[in-house]
């Protein structure tokens, strides 16, 4: 690198005296992301880990020095910088140390957005709704530049994801993955989560949910440790209360059944606490709840049932997802991206993914966002992000961690294969 530096200064000094050779000659950002992308392993290695302690600054660095158009090894660098697959659309900076994330945060302000999944951010094969993210909410422009400005990014995966090589017995052969869920969760400085957006959302309802949740985080923090949990059940009961709300409107546009009369959720500050609410919760994690919690968690689940019964089958969920198809659109960021990935996609393909981001953002908005608003009013592992994972996927995603196989296990099923073609 030296050398380079020297010939650099050398070759501008012979054209005069009137040039300023420090104007010309490579800066030592510049020979680090030149670094980078060195053919010799450790330097690169070393260019990358000084680049990445840089943050956001070291992407920019990067792209400073080679512009939009990257190369195979200079994306793949650039993904390494970012720890993120196909960086150079979304240009964001992911921690991978919850407790680095947590010092940044406390240094900036910020609340922490971290991500759980199956598989890796920076590798292709990660699972489906991840692959989603890094497509149709990452790269979006208004989705980076909040992600950028105002969250603190981690990821974190949960195990790995399945794949399956399909062999068509003629040289050509398709990889992909199979089953698996992604989650994102909003945490203060300290990790403790305030909220949680789990599967795949469009890109303007992810947005909206943000902003709420960040809302939350600065609001929570302002209020000493004995009222924070009160302020936590009441915001959750209030999201709750609003998705409900907008479920009926929704099926009452649609005139697709008379809506139900839903059961009004008890605010959780109503009644003043007693000694059975201030009962702790037993070692063997069975809850105590009290009346008001029990009438809660009631109300919560007979309406989600009564609006499940009325939306119906699929049809009527595709019609409450055009409702919201607004929301679902791509920007020209992503759908560059996808025609990037493959040059053969037809607007068609384009169009019907939309569609498909449109009807997973309600179905999780409506059924699984209202299962974790209901958690935190109750309270139960809600204050500890592995905990609350845990519980996600056990109960949400139906991907127990107790399952190694993921439900792929066939286990009342005769398949003729020797040991059910499993090999350790």
């Amino acid at each position: 690198m030296r050398s380079h530096a020297l010939i650099s200064a050398t070759m501008l000094v012979t054209l005069g005296f009137g040039w300023n050779i420090s104007v010309h000659a490579e800066t030592s950002s510049q020979q680090l992301a030149r670094a980078a992308v060195s053919g010799n392993v450790s330097e690169s290695a070393r260019a990358i880990a000084m680049l990445r302690s840089q943050g956001q600054e070291g992407i920019k660095i990067f792209l400073d020095t080679y512009g939009d158009k990257l190369q195979q090894r200079q994306s793949q660098a650039l993904d390494a910088i970012c720890q993120q697959r196909d960086c150079y659309a979304s240009r964001l900076y992911w921690y991978t140390d919850l407790q680095q994330a947590k010092a940044a945060a406390k240094a900036t302000g910020k609340p922490i957005l971290s991500l759980r999944l199956l598989g890796r951010l920076d590798e292709d094969l990660s699972c489906a709704n991840s692959r989603f993210f890094r497509t149709a909410l990452y790269p979006n422009a208004e989705v980076s530049q909040v992600l950028r400005d105002r969250f603190i990014l981690h990821w974190q995966s949960v195990r790995p994801v399945p794949k399956v090589t399909i062999d068509f017995g003629d040289g050509r052969k398709m990889q992909s993955t199979i089953t698996g869920n992604s989650i994102h969760y909003i945490l203060d400085s300290e990790g403790r989560p305030i909220d949680a957006l789990p599967g795949l959302y469009g890109p303007g309802t992810f947005l909206k949910e943000l902003s709420k949740a960040e809302r939350a985080v600065k609001d929570y923090t302002k209020l000493g440790w004995q009222e924070r949990e009160d302020f936590l059940t009441k915001w959750h009961s209030d999201r709750l209360a609003e998705i409900q709300a907008n479920w009926v409107a929704d099926l009452s546009k649609l005139g697709i059944s008379s809506p139900p009369e839903l059961v009004k959720i008890p605010n959780p500050t109503d009644k003043p606490p007693t000694a059975q609410q201030a009962a702790p919760i037993a070692m063997s994690k069975m809850v105590v709840e009290n009346p008001l919690l029990t009438a809660i968690t009631n109300a919560v689940r007979n309406n989600r049932e009564a609006l499940t019964k009325a939306t119906g089958d699929e049809e009527n969920w595709t019609k409450i997802a055009q409702l919201h198809a607004v929301t679902a659109r791509l920007d020209s960021n992503s759908k560059a991206l996808m025609q990037q990935k493959n040059s053969n996609l037809q607007p068609p393909v384009i169009e019907k993914f939309e569609n498909y981001m449109a009807l997973d953002t309600v179905r999780n908005e409506y059924q699984l966002h209202s299962q974790i608003h209901e958690w935190f009013i109750r309270g139960i592992g809600t204050n500890n992000i592995e905990t609350l994972n845990e519980r996600v996927y056990a109960q949400l995603f139906l991907t127990p961690s107790s399952d190694p196989w993921l439900g792929l296990l066939p286990q009342d099923a005769y398949t003729a294969i020797e040991n059910d073609g499993i090999s350790k």
